[in-house]
């Protein structure tokens, strides 16, 4: 009789250990999915806020979640779509801000371009005017035409500037204008506004008298 309540003691404590074994294991899956439930809504939550720009992170920041969301490999079609539409949207923002970028390479480029032909228009001046001879003067001259969409770009100098109130001189042409500077052999005008074709070539000049 003894024997029967000592085998029953043991069977009975077994049955409890393998009881709370199999509670306790059931707990930990539990806890395990909660985790794995609550990383797959936020994944989805951080690939919805990049997709629909709904996020303060910088375009590197954006991607490393990406990435890391990819490698955690959730193993959710959901989640692999938004991946996709995620990657397709921060690549189309890197092109945007490459588009504008090079839009502003070339603007500042342009400017700069401009600038020198300026520059160079107010040394052609000097360097007609101080020629040697007509010869070296007429070179000159072809050169600094080049500069302009054609010999007969209209020139235009202002002789009187105050406030709104601009008086010209009488009109004239980009080569009739640079072949009176070889003639009287000095230059008294500064280049005050020039327009430009889309080509980069002078279409109208003007000149203000110093």
């Amino acid at each position: 009789m003894k024997l029967h309540i000592k085998n029953f003691v043991i069977i009975a404590m077994l049955a409890l250990v393998t009881l709370g074994g199999t509670t306790s294991c059931s707990s930990k899956k539990k806890l395990a999915q909660k985790e794995y439930e609550a990383k797959v809504e936020q994944a989805k939550k951080d690939l919805n806020a990049i997709i629909n720009d709904e996020t303060a992170w910088t375009l590197d920041e954006q991607k490393a979640r990406i990435d890391e969301i990819e490698k955690a490999d959730f193993q959710n079609p959901e989640i692999d779509e938004l991946i996709v539409a995620a990657r397709e949207k921060i690549n189309r923002k890197v092109a945007e801000e490459a588009r504008i970028a090079e839009e502003e390479r070339l603007r500042l480029l342009e400017e700069q371009n401009k600038l020198k032909q300026v520059t160079s228009l107010q040394d052609y001046f000097a360097i007609i005017a101080a020629a040697p001879d007509t010869e070296t003067a007429n070179e000159k001259i072809a050169e600094a035409l080049k500069l302009f969409a054609s010999p007969d770009v209209p020139v235009l100098i202002i002789v009187y500037h105050v406030g709104d109130i601009i008086d010209y001189d009488a009109p004239t042409t980009a080569e009739k204008y640079l072949n009176y500077i070889k003639d009287h052999k000095k230059v008294n005008v500064g280049v005050y506004n020039v327009k430009y074709d889309n080509g980069n070539k002078i279409t109208e000049l003007e000149l203000i008298k110093k």
